[in-house]
């Protein structure tokens, strides 16, 4: 392990992480023990024991190289083999992104919640490719309530996750992981030269400067300005009654 892989593991965390839990922990509170919770896209089910009051269930695909935790229903999400308004509490956590039709999936959760029941999702807007090759899309805010609504469900909080000086750090830490190392050679010219020195400076001293941007993220969600890594939204099911009266 050279010097700059031990000052990552010392240095860096996630704040999403912690952040994305609170959010999950906050809306486990209003969960009671009667209800049925559905963990849609659960993977290794992080979030599982702030639930463990209530019904817990899950449904993934299960075709990732990785561990899942023990699955109720392996399916697609867009055909969850179950009733409709089945579910009180939908939990949606970093899956959006992975899904190629997002509206149709939402319609599913939709079709599987109760009238007034709710749903949790966390997705990206800044964060780079992950989970090849089942990685499509990015959402703006505008994009997510739009998905939503059309899809059955009435925004109730659509906000930033983390703050922008997390999203500095991730730039941060990706810096440290992809500017190269070698810079010079032929065919670039006599300013690379000067460029090769800035270029490793910055790449040095990227992780210390995205570990500091994390722990100021963690004491200060600074949403004035910029961008976001991840956002938020709790939405509530809207009756099945209201909707064809709109319709």
């Amino acid at each position: 392990m050279n010097v700059l892989t031990g000052v990552k593991r010392r240095w860096l965390f996630n704040p999403s992480r912690i952040r994305i839990r609170q959010y999950n922990a906050r809306f486990a509170r209003t969960v009671t023990p009667e209800m049925l919770v559905l963990d849609a896209g659960s993977g290794k089910a992080p979030y599982r024991d702030l639930f463990s009051h209530a019904h817990y269930e899950t449904a993934d695909f299960a075709k990732l190289k990785t561990s899942y935790y023990e699955l109720t229903y392996v399916c697609d999400l867009t055909a969850i083999p179950v009733e409709d308004a089945r579910f009180d509490r939908i939990v949606f956590n970093q899956v959006l992104e992975h899904v190629p039709d997002p509206l149709a999936v939402l319609r599913e959760l939709a079709r599987v919640t109760k009238d007034g029941g709710r749903i949790l999702c966390s997705c990206p807007f800044f964060f780079q490719p992950h989970q090849r090759p089942y990685d499509f899309y990015r959402y703006t805010a505008y994009g997510l309530r739009k998905l939503f609504e059309d899809a059955g469900f009435r925004v109730q909080k659509l906000e930033w996750v983390e703050g922008y000086f997390a999203t500095v750090g991730l730039q941060f830490q990706q810096m440290s992981a992809n500017l190269p190392r070698k810079l010079t050679g032929p065919g670039r010219g006599w300013r690379w030269w000067f460029a090769a020195p800035v270029v490793h400076a910055v790449r040095l001293s990227s992780v210390g400067l995205a570990g500091l941007f994390y722990r100021m993220d963690m004491r200060w969600k600074y949403t004035g300005k910029g961008y976001p890594k991840n956002y938020v939204v709790i939405a509530k099911r809207r009756s099945r009654a209201s909707l064809v009266r709109a319709a």
